[in-house]
């Protein structure tokens, strides 16, 4: 999902990114099309995947915390308030600091 037209990029190994603009519903539909029963992942910063929460498009999020203060930023949860309750958090922290959460979908 962008908002600005890119080209398509396809990899050997058959992976294949579209980039495409519109609502999370219209964009998740293509992509499900796209993927012809296979599994959707949706990548991208915290306001591409704030959109998908904000309409519970999602089933499961891998979210990593790096232990770093950029000072400034978007933030991730700004408007979705609530959404923890939709799901199972796992937090598992790894020898360099960074925490890992897993989120499933209740």
């Amino acid at each position: 999902m962008t908002h600005h037209p890119r080209p398509p990029i396809d990899f050997p190994n058959g992976t294949s990114f579209r980039f495409v603009d519109g609502p999370a519903h219209d964009v998740l539909r293509l992509a499900q099309e796209a993927a012809d029963g296979r599994d959707v992942r949706i990548g991208g910063g915290p306001s591409t995947v704030r959109q998908f929460l904000q309409a519970d498009l999602v089933d499961f999020m891998h979210l990593v915390i790096v232990p770093i203060t950029l000072g400034q930023g978007v933030s991730l949860w700004e408007g979705v308030s609530s959404t923890e309750d939709r799901f199972t958090v796992e937090s598992v922290a790894s020898p360099s600091g960074l925490i890992h959460q897993l989120w499933n979908k209740n």
